[in-house]
């Protein structure tokens, strides 16, 4: 007897991108970011971000960024035919972000015009304020990258050295307490973050799957697995499903340590998948 085609029930792939995703490692040199997002002195691609929206989800679904930035997520939602909603704090980025969200749906055409794509100014701290004053829907993936604890306050990165001579570009989020790429406690950053993407869960679908982007991190001769702690405390709440990690092979190699102690140059991210079981 014949057997019948399987259905998908996670997304629009065919079985062929279906198992080109299924790799845990991935290399992805983001294109340069064009000008008018030039000031987020951290920003993700959103070409990355719609690979991952369109394996997570189908088309017509709802794709949230609680720490939105000027709209990654929301733009590459936007081109993949979902739905999404971000929350910012920095009034700035929200402004960017809906300008560079409203000039792609000019340049998409008509058949976009229904989606949403909406960046909301309000404090991740209080998402369940959120969430209820701006309505936003139920939640079918949320995905996002977080602050990497306090690293942009490094005066050593020489990426920072670069933007403090430009005085139109930001080398940090923000000045503002609320802004967790502030806190300078590193159990106290984890168990801040922790609690935001917990307090989201009752808003999350059903078997919904969450995407958390960011990396372990160096500081003061010392790593910080940052990735792996907010992996263990976060399981307590979702399922940890898996990892992939983004591997960049296009960044300058700089000589820290040389010639006494070893200092690695980390082109990897970690892409931690979690799911609301």
């Amino acid at each position: 007897m014949k057997q019948r085609p399987r259905q998908n029930k996670l997304n629009n792939l065919t079985p062929k991108q279906w198992i080109q995703f299924q790799k845990s490692w991935f290399i992805h040199n983001p294109p340069r970011r064009s000008e008018d997002v030039l000031r987020h002195p951290a920003k993700f691609p959103e070409t990355l971000a719609q690979e991952f929206i369109e394996f997570f989800t189908k088309r017509g679904q709802v794709v949230f960024d609680p720490m939105a930035g000027t709209g990654s997520t929301l733009l590459a939602a936007l081109r993949a035919g979902r739905h999404s909603y971000g929350i910012e704090l920095n009034p700035r980025y929200v402004e960017i972000g809906r300008n560079v969200l409203q000039h792609e749906r000019t340049m998409l055409g008509k058949e976009f015009q229904s989606l949403e794509a909406i960046i909301y100014q309000g404090d991740a701290n209080q998402i369940e304020q959120c969430l209820k004053t701006y309505q936003i829907p139920q939640i079918d993936y949320m995905l996002t990258s977080p602050p990497y604890w306090d690293m942009l306050h490094r005066r050593g990165a020489a990426t920072q050295k670069k933007r403090r001579d430009d005085p139109n570009l930001d080398v940090f989020y923000s000045v503002t307490p609320e802004d967790l790429g502030n806190i300078s406690d590193y159990d106290e950053f984890i168990e801040r973050l922790v609690k935001i993407y917990t307090m989201l869960k009752p808003y999350l679908r059903l078997g919904a799957y969450l995407t958390v982007i960011l990396k372990n991190v160096k500081k003061d001769g010392k790593l910080y697995p940052l990735a792996w702690d907010l992996a263990r405390q976060l399981s307590q709440t979702y399922t940890l499903k898996d990892e992939k990690l983004w591997l960049q092979d296009n960044q300058r190699l700089f000589p820290f340590g040389l010639g006494f102690s070893w200092v690695s140059n980390t082109f990897h991210h970690y892409c931690l998948q979690f799911k609301n079981d």
